[in-house]
């Protein structure tokens, strides 16, 4: 099953993404997916703000892995924000060991996710993005089964 939000601005964006941070619980990986400009960063950028991130976040695209240092009520106390725009192979993801990120406390949002994917299986969050004619986004969260879920992302996808 899967669930959509349209996106029409940036503010919309951060908005979707600071409210799907609600959906989030720790050990997540939610791998992102989309062109460039089509708005991950940005929807990162609104996560972080809805898991209480204080600091700038930008782009890891050259650092690979930024960690960020999370206040709120839902148990999370980092967001790793992961970008393997960068990396040329599955052994280089590896290496990351994004997984093992996430183990306490912690979620991971990766962008450029289509790389990972295989080493995680169906034990992540796949949100996709895309830009229509317009430059109005439709971000889509995919393939979620976990019943505990679906009434979190429905809410989502309705605001």
């Amino acid at each position: 099953m899967s669930y959509e939000r349209r996106c029409a601005s940036d503010v919309n964006t951060r908005l979707a993404g600071s409210e799907f941070a609600r959906v989030l619980r720790s050990g997540d990986v939610v791998l992102l997916s989309g062109s460039l400009g089509a708005g991950k960063t940005t929807f990162v950028q609104g996560v972080a703000k809805g898991l209480g991130v204080v600091e700038r976040v930008t782009s890891p695209t050259f650092t690979v892995v930024r960690e960020h240092a999370c206040h709120n009520d839902l148990g999370i106390t980092t967001l790793h924000h992961c970008d393997v725009y960068r990396v040329q192979t599955l052994d280089e993801v590896l290496d990351l060991a994004l997984g093992e990120l996430v183990e306490e406390s912690g979620v991971a949002l990766v962008e450029w996710g289509e790389l990972a994917a295989s080493i995680f299986g169906r034990d992540v969050l796949r949100v996709g993005f895309l830009v229509d004619e317009n430059d109005v986004r439709t971000i889509r969260v995919e393939d979620v089964a976990e019943p505990g879920r679906l009434e979190q992302l429905r809410a989502w996808s309705e605001s």
